[in-house]
């Protein structure tokens, strides 16, 4: 018996920018919970198990570097575009020390929060 990723949790201090964020970036659908929380699910067309998101109100803002982070791929093939076009949602560029040789661009989520956009599939 094994265990699968189905959710990816994360702590948030503006629910609703957040989420509106995270649904542009993902394609996904936002509902918001009766507890402050947000709830993201992948579109319609999205393959079976694909993972939601929920967005986790707490009290404090970020500090430091996260020990866990998405790796998003490019669904167009096209990892400049996807990184021009996240930079447009709200992202912003990173530097966790990446030496520039990387096969990835880090970016920050509007709270922060570091994430990847791969340049190929995952290796």
């Amino acid at each position: 018996m094994t265990s699968r990723i189905a959710q990816w949790t994360l702590d948030v201090q503006d629910v609703a920018v957040m989420a509106r964020f995270w649904a542009g970036a993902l394609g996904y659908r936002v509902e918001a919970g009766d507890d402050g929380s947000a709830k993201l699910y992948p579109p319609e067309d999205a393959p079976p198990g694909a993972q939601t998101v929920w967005l986790q109100a707490s009290a404090g803002p970020k500090s430091g570097k996260n020990r866990n982070h998405p790796d998003l791929v490019s669904a167009a093939g096209d990892p400049a575009g996807e990184v021009e076009r996240l930079l447009g949602l709200g992202a912003r560029r990173a530097d966790v020390g990446q030496t520039g040789e990387e096969g990835f661009t880090v970016l920050a989520d509007p709270e922060g929060n570091e994430f990847c956009v791969l340049h190929g599939p995952p290796s």
